[in-house]
């Protein structure tokens, strides 16, 4: 009898817990991962500088390399780098920046990628993309999912919390992101993978109805395997559709207009994503987003991230050139200055103060 289902691509091993990076030698010691133990571990100069004195006795197989930031250049350095050796895998250990350095050299050189996150900033610690600096600004590049994540809690909250606040506004716009693309099936007759959208929009959710906080290990769970979802949906759908929409087209316009006074990914995407879901007619929904980014200490207005409103609605008008041909309720919609303004004052009083 024939499979009569598909493959889906995943990591052979999601490893998320407190402690976690105690049994890093165990998971990497896996034969699907290194027969060998030789392997190349890209860290930064930060927190995976840090950690390699911890890790570095249990690993003697490895080579490490410290990766100077996340430019195009910095990640074809280190792959040439690596492919001087001869290794089994490479392990991103670090924040985005690094994994996104490690993922795309190691898909230059042909290599597994095992991302050990330090961080939980947002969804590309699983994604089969990595976002890179270049001479036009910011690119994104296709690169395969990574076999292996580890996300040990304790380190995470030893990182600054603001890079966990800004996971919860990447994951929570994900809701609005499936909306969008829903209704780009209504309207335009795209096509919806219903498994990548099911499993983008249930981990938003996840983190939009639960309870606890920043500083609470069960939380902390839910996020980082939130954003694992997130990144693994994205691969389903081969490509960003179930967590990139209007909210994303927003964060993308603030990074291009005002790019040295832009705020972290996520706390343009929470605020996007709210404002968005006011724009589709869903208020309700979008003050219950609005009250949950606030309880997590996110912005939901432009001013609380040092944007004035005009600033904001000149973002909101811009968006749709960030992303050509993607079809959102901001194309559907094709607000002009005025209304938009006026569409904002009435999201302000719906939200409250």
């Amino acid at each position: 009898m024939p499979v009569l289902t598909r493959l889906i691509p995943s990591p052979v091993v999601v490893d998320i817990r407190p402690g976690a990076l105690d049994d890093l030698a165990c998971v990497l010691a896996d034969e699907r991962i290194s027969h060998s133990g030789k392997l190349a571990i890209a860290v930064s100069g930060g927190s995976g500088a840090r950690l390699r004195a911890r890790l570095e006795p249990t690993l003697p197989g490895a080579t490490w390399y410290e990766v100077g930031g996340g430019t195009i250049d910095d990640a074809v350095r280190l792959a040439g780098d690596i492919k001087a050796g001869h290794f089994d895998a490479v392990v991103g250990l670090g924040g985005g920046k690094i994994i996104d350095c490690a993922k795309f050299a190691a898909a230059r050189v042909g290599l597994p990628l095992v991302a050990v996150a330090t961080n939980l900033a947002h969804d590309g610690l699983c994604s089969p993309v990595a976002t890179l600096d270049n001479d036009a600004g910011r690119g994104s590049y296709g690169v395969p999912n990574p076999i292996a994540v580890v996300i040990d809690l304790n380190v995470i909250r030893e990182a600054p919390v603001r890079f966990v606040r800004s996971g919860i506004g990447d994951a929570i716009s994900n809701i609005s992101a499936v909306a969008d693309w829903e209704l780009a099936g209504r309207v335009k007759g795209e096509k919806i993978d219903g498994l990548a959208a099911a499993m983008a929009r249930q981990a938003g959710e996840a983190v939009l109805r639960h309870p606890g906080g920043v500083g609470d290990d069960g939380f902390l769970q839910v996020l980082a395997e939130a954003l694992v979802l997130t990144g693994i949906a994205m691969s389903v759908s081969g490509d960003s559709r179930p967590s990139s929409g209007a909210c994303h087209e927003i964060n993308h316009a603030f990074d291009l207009l005002y790019p040295k006074r832009a705020a972290a990914h996520g706390e343009q995407c929470g605020l996007g994503a709210a404002f968005a879901m006011y724009l589709r007619g869903a208020h309700e929904e979008s003050a219950y987003m609005a009250e949950v980014l606030r309880r997590h200490g996110l912005p939901v207005l432009p001013e609380e991230i040092g944007f004035t409103v005009d600033e904001f609605v000149r973002a909101v008008e811009f968006a749709p050139e960030t992303r050509p041909g993607r079809y959102t309720i901001l194309e559907h919609l094709d607000l002009k200055t005025d209304q938009i303004k006026d569409t904002y004052a009435d999201y302000v009083k719906a939200i409250g103060s």
